[in-house]
This record gives structure tokens, sequence and C-alpha cells, in this order.
């Protein structure tokens, strides 16, 4: 099994991010894939999220430091085919203590490389912090892909460019296999303009790297972590469960390079786009 490392990344906070780390994962752990999820954030709310409790030594800070390895942290989530590196709040301690030691932008890659070299997931999915620290970095140093969560207002697209500049200089210093697979508009407003207008600014300047799925704001997306669920657990039938859904249906289709219609009538990139022509 080739396994894919992909980074669920952006520098700002309160995109989406581990809601989509969360869902996504479990999408794909639905459609028959392997997945490992690593909660890169010491808020550990993907952790959380999936139902679990934030221990003291589970996240994968000691690995950092050498103490143990990475496969020994791994835990069950109780659902099927999906898994979870989880986080705590000692993993804050990580960009001190990893910044004192050698090579300290490639700790996580010695943790994660027998992971990745076992052949035991399809995708790892690391749920990145919100900062651009030493994890942040140290993530998009093992990923071959990132995906780009952004919410559709104007003031996130600040932090779009920043984003496409970290990804292109990590590329050409260290990770060439590195790119973006995909940008993802989430907390799309299907009532108001501007989030159409967002939406469209992002296809201007990046085209097909957008997903053609959107994540809509969605009161059962908020609901859901709280209760340690999934949303497809939560509620398998509100709109964001269709949504994530056929977002982990189109990542396949486009990793595979084929085509083919989403599963539900959600509004999609292309609606968007010819409700502006």
């Amino acid at each position: 099994m080739n396994t894919t490392v992909i980074a669920l990344a952006n520098q700002k906070g309160g995109v989406g991010k581990t809601t989509t780390a969360i869902n996504f994962s479990a999408c794909l752990a639905e459609k028959r894939k392997k997945v490992l999820l690593v909660d890169l954030d010491p808020q550990a709310n993907a952790t959380s999220g999936l139902g679990l409790e934030k221990g003291f030594g589970a996240s994968i800070f000691p690995a950092l430091l050498g103490e143990t390895d990475g496969m020994s942290l791994i835990k069950e989530t109780g659902i099927k085919n999906l898994d979870i590196i989880p986080s705590e709040l000692d993993l804050a301690g990580a960009e001190i203590a990893i910044a004192r030691e050698d090579d300290y932008l490639h700790k996580l890659k010695t943790v994660m490389d027998p992971v990745i070299e076992s052949g035991r997931y399809d995708y790892i999915i690391m749920d990145c912090p919100p900062s651009l620290g030493i994890l942040f970095m140290n993530a998009l140093n093992i990923a071959h892909e990132v995906i780009i969560p952004i919410q559709c207002e104007y003031l996130a697209l600040e932090g779009l460019g920043v984003m496409v500049d970290i990804v292109n200089q990590i590329s050409e210093a260290g990770n060439p296999n590195l790119h973006i697979s995909g940008i993802l508009m989430t907390m799309y407003n299907v009532s108001t303009n501007l989030s159409q207008q967002v939406v469209q600014e992002v296809v201007k300047h990046f085209g097909d790297r957008v997903f053609e799925t959107l994540i809509p704001r969605n009161v059962r997306l908020g609901e859901a972590p709280s209760y340690g669920k999934t949303i497809i657990d939560y509620d398998p039938h509100c709109v964001g469960s269709a949504a994530y859904r056929n977002l982990a249906k189109e990542f396949i289709k486009r990793q595979q390079k084929t085509d083919g219609p989403t599963e539900d009538a959600l509004p999609t990139l292309s609606d968007v786009i010819g409700a502006q022509e």
C-alpha cells in the first residue's frame, strides 16, 4: 500500500481546519480507505472531537524527543478504518523543546517515516496547528500534499497567499514532492453574495486547485464535536454530512484522475461560477 501524507494547514485559525480533519478523515474511512489522523494541535480539538480523552503522554511530543516511537502512539477511534495519534496540551512545549535539537525541522519525519513505510494506511492526515511554528513546518516537510481550508470571507484571502508561498518555499528547499492538492472553501453561506464573491476571487487566482465541493455553514457541524462524534455519526443526513462525503468522493476521484458527479445536490463551485456569468 502506498501511503499519501496530507497536511491540513492554514496559519489562520477559525477556518474549519479541525472540523475538516475529523470529518474528511471519517468520510475517507467510510469509503474503505485506511486513515491515520495525526493531531498536531496542542488544543487537541481533533482528539476530543473523535471522543478520545486528552491523556497525559499520549501526544506525539515524547516521540519527537526520541523517548518513544510513533507506532506505539496510534490509537483506535472506534470508527472502522480510522486511527489517530492524539494530542494534548503538553504538545505546546514542543515548539521550545524541539528548537534546541539538531535537525529540528525534521523531527516529525524521523517519527513518522516508520509509520509511512509500514504501508498500513492509505492516507495519513495531519491536523496542523494554526500558526507558522516548528510543528507546522515539520508537518509540511513530510507531507506529499497540502489541503488549505479557507473561510468564505475576504479576510481569509490574506492568509492564502502566505500559505502558497510557504508551500513553494518548502518544496524548493527540500521536499520536492510537496504540492497543494486543493483549496477547500468552508463556511459557505448560500444566501449571501459575499460567499459567492470570495469563491469567485479564489477561483480567479487558483483555478482548478479549488475543490468543487463547498462546505456550508451548518449548525450540526458545530454541534457534533461536543458529543465526540463525526458529522456522519451525529447526523448522517444533514447537509454537513453530505458535503464531507462529497469532498471525500471528489478527493479520491482527483487522486485517480477520473470524473464523476457528486452524490448530493448541494451548491458546488460550478453553480457559483455559473451564477456569476
